[in-house]
């Protein structure tokens, strides 16, 4: 850990009175696990410079906050000593504490699931029941005045400037797979408003629901991460959980049972949201992977195969 973010962390603690005990992750965010003054667990959030600004992590923790008081399993933001969800280090940098959650990622990003088939399907299938649920109590929020969240419809996903990059422009792509996600950007642009004309739904999403930001316990499946969270068709959120498994046997198996747990039939635009969050992920790549990165040529190899297979 650098001491920069050490010091940080350490600032930041002190803004809810907490104990710091480790860092879990440095990504998007910073996030590292605090003791509150009465004992509980906590997660620490220092969020990443010039990603989303103060309005837009304010609204991502009304939202958790609102979601968990209807009961869905999401982390509750917690006040700081002076009341407030969000604070600003003398750094400049925003930070946020959220509740603890239990339990274990449901996989690892790049490796097979450590389960048994059976077992992931079931959790698959539940996974989508608890997307449902977060749609339909989003769908009956009054949203307060300045909410603001990014936007992951036609425009954030394959509009001039998608919210994540150009992912065509991908300057590790060879020119064959250049054409390939430039048709697949054409495919998109062209069925998306398509989607959305014919009653395709949109509202809030999580927008990031990887294997990692799904939590399995005794209690069932929690949610975490809303970092990425906005605007967008709600169907997106099955293609994001779905983008992980294109190298799993029972790839297939696991898209039908989240969809019956979501309680749609859907499975083309199911395909086509899927895709949308592969080549998402190629742009997501550029501006914050070293060049040399073999993340770069896994995510291109992944978002080639996606493509072909769906458009042929």
């Amino acid at each position: 850990m650098t001491d920069p973010l050490r010091n940080e962390a350490d600032e930041a603690a002190t803004l809810w009175d907490a104990r710091l005990l480790r860092l879990i992750l440095a990504r998007e965010n910073a996030v590292f696990e605090i003791a509150l003054p009465g004992g509980d667990r906590a997660a620490l959030r220092l969020h990443r410079r010039g990603y989303q600004g103060a309005e837009a992590i304010s609204s991502e923790l009304w939202w958790c906050a609102e979601l968990a008081t209807l009961g869905l399993p999401v982390p509750r933001p917690i006040p700081s000593t002076q009341g407030r969800v969000l604070e600003t280090l003398a750094s400049g940098r925003q930070v946020s504490v959220v509740a603890w959650l239990d339990g274990v990622p449901l996989g690892a990003a790049g490796q097979p699931f450590a389960d048994n088939v059976a077992v992931q399907i079931d959790r698959h299938f539940r996974l989508g029941q608890l997307l449902r649920r977060v749609h339909e109590a989003s769908a009956g929020l009054i949203l307060p005045l300045g909410f603001s969240r990014p936007r992951w419809d036609a425009e954030g996903l394959v509009g001039e400037a998608p919210f994540w990059g150009r992912f065509w422009d991908h300057p590790a792509a060879f020119p064959d797979q250049s054409a390939v996600l430039i048709a697949a950007r054409d495919a998109l642009r062209a069925e998306l408003p398509r989607h959305a004309a014919a009653g395709g739904k949109s509202g809030l999403i999580h927008a990031d629901v990887l294997r990692e930001n799904v939590l399995v316990s005794d209690a069932g499946l929690s949610l975490i991460d809303f970092d990425d969270s906005g605007f967008g068709f709600l169907l997106y959120d099955l293609g994001t959980v779905l983008s992980q498994n294109q190298y799993e046997p029972a790839r297939d198996d696991l898209r039908d049972a989240l969809m019956a747990g979501y309680g749609t039939d859907a499975v083309a635009m199911v395909e086509l949201f899927t895709m949308a969050r592969i080549m998402a992920s190629v742009g997501w790549t550029m501006p914050r992977l070293a060049q040399d990165d073999p993340i770069h040529r896994s995510h291109l190899t992944r978002a080639v195969m996606c493509a072909r297979r769906l458009l042929g």
